[in-house]
């Protein structure tokens, strides 16, 4: 991959990681309820759950995909479901204070296995490996893998701290209640785009 094909592919990354979506928003709520140290299991989930799913698609998910269009609906249609599901965790979880031993963030298993049902990172993947490694050669993948990790470490990084510093203005359980609901809007709003695509 030349210099000029890398950088183009390390601002691709960046940007598709940085920007507003599921995992973004779900960090930021995960920041602002529970801290960046609590937090670090969900930001690695995704930081090697993501780069990981681009490899497997790039080696030969994305081939099932076009041999049978009818899995896109299914695997948008649980997408959808799942994300109703944690858009009401979201929006319901009570302040930390208020339940110390209930309240957690998201494991690393649950993180990577989000990204698989994710419609922000399926685009992303597909972008990627369309534009980047096209040819599906391993040595591609690899550095498409690459630009994703570093992308994924800076971005969850930010993300996060951002919801620990509002964490500083949401000093009273019902702000944070508000900020939460907030979020879980804000993360259905995230769906339009794949369900538009449809």
């Amino acid at each position: 991959m030349t210099l000029d094909l890398f950088s183009a592919l390390a601002v691709f990354a960046l940007v598709g990681a940085i920007t507003p979506g599921p995992n973004n928003l779900m960090l930021l709520a995960s920041g602002a309820n529970f801290g960046l140290k609590r937090s670090l299991p969900h930001l690695l989930g995704i930081i090697l759950g993501f780069p990981g799913m681009i490899f497997l698609v790039g080696l030969g998910a994305l081939s099932a995909f076009e041999r049978w269009p009818v899995q896109h609906h299914v695997l948008l249609a649980g997408s959808v479901v799942y994300m109703l599901w944690l858009a009401w965790k979201i929006a319901n979880a009570a302040p930390p204070s208020e339940t110390p031993t209930r309240a957690r963030p998201l494991t690393f298993l649950q993180s990577a296995g989000f990204q698989w049902i994710n419609p922000k990172a399926w685009t992303m993947a597909l972008g990627a490996i369309t534009l980047y490694a096209a040819d599906r050669d391993l040595a591609s993948l690899l550095w498409v893998v690459g630009a994703y990790v570093a992308a994924g470490v800076l971005s969850t990084t930010v993300w996060t701290t951002l919801g620990q510093q509002l964490r500083r203005i949401l000093r009273s359980p019902r702000q944070l209640r508000l900020f939460n609901r907030a979020m879980a809007l804000l993360l259905l709003a995230s769906l339009v785009p794949a369900l538009l695509s449809v």
